[in-house]
């Protein structure tokens, strides 16, 4: 223990107290005390506060960012305000800064050409000097938190230190404590670190000053993620999209899956069973509309591990206990789960929005905006615009809402459960305006991985840019992808062809549209291709096999749209939505050739399925001598 205490020696006793010294000397680990020698060494803080698991030190966390200022009480009990900093509409940080976040690859190894990197010699070089004294006169906290649930095969642990009381707040509502799971570390490395700060404060509140220093570096080798200059949760909050980049490295080297996916589970009417299923969808493409379908339950909306089970199944577990979800268009009608859960007495932090007499105001809330009040850019009244001249509007378009997912009506019962759940199926699914039909099934397990890998999205309005423009967005993880696809999509084949139990995996499409640009899907029209999907995982739909895939028979989903939403379904939309549209597939092919080409050596299951899908296609339409074919011709 001697040995032990001496890493400690460097760190003025002004500045971390005897109590936290001996909470950190009770973990009897060497690793996590040279990791808080060597960054409190560097950050210079002017206090260090160690967090244990107990109630009184997380209640200290959560004053604390009351105190001074980072969060703000609103009117309801438990709701507070958070501000992120802001210059213009085009410069802020309340968003992921994709360019300055970079993973750091030694000499010599291969990335992905869709990987942003830096050498890491340059790149440790760069931010190390930039954390030079970047907490000194800020309180740094040091939390240890567990990814899944306690006691779980799945589940890693995560040490974070980091100068920001916002940050510790919303990891206190979206992880586990695990401070009493370090100590049964027995002194061992097995975990992940992440060291954060704020930097320089500015303004009241305080927000980041030094934006075009804001460096999110993620270091494979470590297991670790170095973040300075930012507050927003998408750059700050290691354990969230930056812990997804460590495990899926982690997880592309020991044959398990970790994913940008939620967790759903789906209860059919009359079939006392439950289902889970996961998804994966880009932005603004229904993966939360999915994860919240009415009458079903949400176990996870952003983040899964996926492991082998003794049952034959894969098994799931969602490594969080929260949400940080956007919280624009939440709204009473299209989401009662979540907007009940967030206009009552509970534990929520709002970011980016606007404040009017203690009450929060987000964009597609249904409600009248407020002519002024208090939000992002400070005191704001409609028609307020930014140094440049673009307009501001009442809240910012990625503001957000970090609450319990236990505080849902809809919340799984499985939620902690350190077994996870046995999986069922797959969702993939992308914004597509005129090709894919609006759900259909893999062929077998090699073609769903085809079909996860082979997601695009189109652009929109809300992008800047051309709208309507095809992004690839592979498992809708390319952003987090750290590993080459080459061995991402292996680890995929390899996993599902070890199982008993495959998942089925499934295609969907929520924005088919017609001539007249008229979508052909109906807002809650995805209940009903669920609830298809989880009868062919347990046999009790027949399908019609196409060359992209098993479509559903008509006769079953018009059942299923009486059950379940009450409405008719004709012939006529079901023609029109399911017709195999050969030209445009054929295209879709092309552009994922286009895309995959630019990677090495791409296993040769994913090329035996786009060979064999553009063949028979080519077949189909020599055959009947037309670009779109009815599903009735594949009976």
């Amino acid at each position: 223990m001697d040995v032990v205490k001496n890493l400690l020696i460097n760190i003025d006793s002004d500045v971390i107290d005897q109590e936290s010294l001996d909470k950190l000397y009770a973990l009897n680990n060497e690793h996590v005390l040279k990791i808080v020698n060597e960054f409190i060494s560097r950050c210079k803080p002017s206090k260090v506060t160690v967090i244990t698991d107990s109630q009184e030190d997380i209640d200290y966390v959560r004053q604390r960012a009351i105190e001074i200022g980072e969060e703000a009480k609103l009117s309801i009990d438990g709701h507070t305000i958070h501000y992120d900093a802001f210059s213009t509409m085009g410069y802020h940080d309340q968003a992921r800064d994709k360019a300055n976040t970079r993973i750091l690859v030694p000499k010599g190894e291969y990335a992905s050409p869709w990987i942003n990197t830096i050498d890491r010699d340059e790149g440790l070089k760069e931010i190390l000097e930039i954390m030079e004294g970047c907490m000194r006169g800020n309180e740094c906290i040091v939390r240890f938190f567990c990814l899944g649930p306690i006691n779980s095969k799945f589940s890693i642990l995560a040490l974070q230190l980091t100068d920001s009381l916002y940050v510790c707040h919303s990891e206190d509502i979206l992880y586990r404590k695990a401070y009493e799971e370090f100590k049964k570390l027995d002194g061992s490395n097995k975990f992940f670190y992440f060291i954060h700060s704020s930097g320089e404060l500015i303004g009241d509140p305080p927000v980041s000053k030094n934006l075009d220093k804001r460096r999110i570096y993620i270091d494979l080798k470590e297991n670790r993620v170095l973040s300075v200059n930012n507050q927003y949760a998408g750059n700050s909050l290691g354990l969230k999209k930056l812990a997804l980049r460590l495990a899926i490295n982690q997880a592309n080297n020991e044959d398990w899956l970790a994913e940008h996916y939620f967790i759903l589970g789906v209860h059919p009417k009359g079939k006392n069973r439950v289902s889970y299923f996961c998804g994966a969808y880009p932005s603004a493409c229904g993966k939360t509309s999915t994860a919240m379908l009415p009458g079903q339950t949400v176990l996870g909306d952003d983040i899964a591990y996926l492991r082998p089970w003794d049952d034959g199944y894969a098994h799931v577990v969602n490594i969080e206990r929260g949400l940080f979800g956007i919280i624009k268009d939440v709204n009473p009608e299209d989401d009662p789960y979540i907007w009940d859960a967030i206009t009552t007495p509970r534990e929520i932090i709002f970011s980016n929005v606007l404040i009017r007499e203690e009450t929060p105001y987000w964009i597609g809330d249904g409600r009248e905006v407020p002519e002024k009040g208090i939000n992002f850019s400070g005191e704001w009244q409609i028609g307020k615009k930014d140094e440049e001249g673009k307009k501001i509007p009442h809240a910012h378009p990625n503001a957000r809402y970090t609450l319990r997912i236990e505080e849902l009506k809809n919340a799984d019962e499985n939620l902690h459960n350190p077994d996870g759940v046995p999986l069922h199926g797959i969702f993939y699914g992308g914004r597509d305006s005129d090709t894919m039909p609006p759900i259909l099934e893999s062929l077998n397990w090699e073609h769903g991985v085809f079909l996860g890998a082979s997601i695009e999205s189109e652009t929109t309005s809300a992008t800047i840019g051309a709208v309507g423009v095809r992004v690839q967005q592979p498992m809708a993880n390319l952003d987090f992808i750290v590993v080459p696809l080459r061995k991402y999509l292996e680890n995929h084949q390899r996993f599902g062809n070890s199982l008993q139990h495959c998942p089925k995996v499934f295609a969907t499409n929520y924005f088919l549209k017609n001539q007249d640009c008229k979508y052909l899907n109906g807002m809650l029209d995805k209940l009903c291709w669920v609830i298809w999907a989880e009868g062919r995982s347990h046999g009790d739909y027949e399908a019609i096999k196409t060359p992209v895939g098993y479509i559903p028979k008509y006769e079953d989903l018009k059942e299923l749209f009486k059950e379940y939403l009450g409405k008719d379904y004709t012939k006529e939309e079901y023609m029109e939505q399911f017709e195999i549209r050969v030209t445009k597939l054929l295209k879709k092919l092309e552009r994922i050739e286009m895309m995959y080409r630019k990677e090495e050596n791409v296993p040769d299951f994913f090329w035996i399925v786009v060979n064999e899908e553009r063949e028979n296609l080519l077949n189909l339409k020599e055959k009947y001598q037309k670009e779109d074919i009815p599903p009735d011709e594949f009976l």
